[in-house]
């Protein structure tokens, strides 16, 4: 079973996606700021990352930063999900290495659809 890491720090939006992520077959953790995720990947890494962009302490993209210089975790797929959809933050992300991008509010299809592909074709 595929593990998932989900990084938000707006609660609903954790209860949904862990719920989301769950109905469609993977395991799920949260952490609710960038340290957490970091020390969370850090213990054993998810198969993907679903990673907001603002966070209270490390922001989303300092977070992708750092998995991406770290040779360890350098091909773990992240999809990167953020409330402002504005395209200059989305190329931001995708220039730092994220695998996709998405904004809230978005197609749970969508979201599921995006998961499966990275997991079957990427990891």
């Amino acid at each position: 079973m595929a593990h998932v890491l989900v990084v938000d720090d707006e609660p609903n939006i954790v209860l949904s996606l862990e719920f989301l992520m769950e109905q469609a077959g993977f395991k799920v953790s949260t952490a609710e700021d960038g340290e957490a995720a970091l020390r969370l990947i850090a213990q054993g890494a998810p198969d993907l990352v679903l990673l907001d962009i603002s966070l209270p302490d490390i922001g989303g993209f300092d977070v992708l930063e750092r998995l991406r210089s770290d040779p360890t975790h350098r091909h773990l797929p992240i999809i990167m999900l953020t409330a402002h959809g504005r395209e200059v933050e989305r190329e931001k992300g995708l220039a730092l290495g994220a695998d996709d991008y998405i904004t809230k509010p978005f197609s749970t299809r969508t979201l599921v659809d995006k998961v499966h592909a990275l997991l079957d074709g990427g990891a």
